[in-house]
């Protein structure tokens, strides 16, 4: 039995501890950058930080020529990969993860719809009909690299399983935003632009059903499909959502199959190295080691080895990056009054109220109609942490918010508000699972 749980452990808990552990760590990355836009737009600086953003940069693609500035790069074409990896996530999540068993996907699915319906509905009370309107949304979203970083601070007082629960969570979330952005927040549509991006979208589908595993084809495509979306008047960034559905998830060997020709692999190996005592590697041990490497990529699935590949450029350089050019914002008296505006106002509630009534409120009535239960060692305060943690929108927040409204004092007011919130929210949901008893303490009282 040993060897069975060895190989489930290295299959499942491990990629999930490292997905969270690189979640939790960007999140510091994504606060230094930030701190650091806030500190450009507020001094000297911000001739020169506005002066960054605004700069043109140009691409050429099928004789069409795409003149944009740095912010629209960001937060149209990087964005797209970031949404890449959410799709990426999204899809491992319902095959393979905690959404792809229904009783243990009912509880963040519940949660999630409550921390979406909640918020938005609480921002809509107070904008409903007014200039704020369109600004509904901003408030749904929950920041994972923030609220996960979080969690990271309070260590082993948190059971891996409540940050699998937020995770979850946060990507049921995302999902959400993703159809909002694509429903709500969408230009008017051009068809035949439309058309070929479905196309695209076809021809990948077609060459996973057929069985490619080979991801250089799909690669290639992601920018035609990108600039289809974008002329056809959908955001951008749903492209990556669109990409990432079709990338193959089928793995090559079976966990039978990879151990036999591992193994062979290994022996192989051994043979080469009692031939060749020398501390290089001979070309038998080079052929051996890389008949290993092959047979590890065969039993991998390709979807998981691009998002493996891309979690650390997204972690620690895209969404800086999109924080660094979408935080700046210059605080002054007119923009702290903001706050008190019926946008500010909107979005604190609903982020630091809404979002933590949503997600409780939701997940309660799952686990009392016996749909769903709590996670073993998960009490309904640590529910509550989590919670307030899902009122960190910050990174999809500040996204909406700039779709919503676009350049204007609009625009700063939801901006800061997001801010504060995640901050508040941040704090709050901290010291609420600093002071929940311990997972240890839960089972000796039960």
């Amino acid at each position: 039995m040993a060897p069975v749980r060895r190989r489930i452990r290295e299959r499942f808990v491990r990629p999930i501890a490292e997905f969270l552990h690189l979640e939790s760590s960007s999140g510091l990355v994504l606060m230094v950058a930030a701190v650091l836009a806030l500190i450009l737009a507020n001094s000297p600086l911000r001739g020169g930080y506005e002066g960054f953003l605004h700069h043109q940069l140009s691409i050429s693609f099928g004789g069409v020529l795409l003149d944009k500035d740095v912010h629209f790069w960001v937060n149209d074409l990087l964005m797209a990969i970031f949404f890449f990896l959410v799709g990426l996530e999204i899809k491992r999540e319902v095959l393979v993860g905690e959404l792809s068993s229904l009783k243990a996907a009912v509880l963040p699915i519940a949660a999630a719809i409550g921390g979406m319906v909640i918020p938005a509905a609480t921002y809509f009370a107070l904008n409903g009909g007014g200039t704020g309107a369109r600004g509904w949304g901003i408030p749904m979203a929950t920041d994972i690299a923030f609220s996960l970083g979080v969690l990271a601070l309070l260590g082993p007082r948190v059971p891996l399983v409540l940050k699998v629960f937020l995770a979850a969570l946060a990507i049921v979330d995302d999902l959400g935003a993703v159809l909002v952005i694509g429903l709500f927040y969408t230009n008017e549509l051009n068809s035949m632009s439309l058309l070929a991006a479905l196309s695209i979208v076809a021809f990948l589908g077609m060459l996973n059903a057929l069985g490619v595993r080979n991801l250089v084809p799909f690669v290639l495509a992601g920018f035609p499909l990108w600039f289809f979306v974008y002329e056809s008047g959908l955001h951008a960034t749903i492209a990556g959502v669109l990409l990432a559905m079709t990338i193959p998830a089928r793995v090559k060997l079976d966990p039978d199959q990879f151990k036999k020709r591992a193994q062979h692999a290994l022996e192989e190996f051994d043979h080469a190295s009692a031939e060749s005592p020398e501390p290089t590697l001979s070309e038998k041990q080079q052929v051996a080691l890389g008949e290993l490497q092959r047979v590890c990529a065969h039993v991998q699935m390709p979807l998981e080895r691009i998002e493996n590949a891309l979690h650390p450029w997204v972690s620690y350089a895209i969404v800086p990056l999109f924080a660094f050019c979408n935080a700046g914002l210059a605080v002054d008296a007119k923009a702290i009054g903001g706050l008190m505006e019926p946008i500010g106002l909107g979005v604190i509630l609903g982020l630091v109220v809404g979002k933590p009534l949503g997600i409780v409120g939701m997940g309660w009535l799952a686990v009392k109609s016996g749909l769903a239960s709590l996670p073993k060692g998960v009490g309904w305060r640590q529910l509550w942490g989590v919670g307030l943690l899902g009122g960190i929108g910050f990174t999809m927040s500040l996204f909406i918010a700039d779709l919503a409204f676009g350049p204007g004092q609009s625009l700063l007011e939801a901006k800061l508000a997001i801010l504060c919130a995640s901050l508040l929210a941040g704090v709050a949901g901290y010291l609420v699972l600093l002071k929940a008893p311990r997972q240890r303490d839960k089972v000796i009282q039960t």
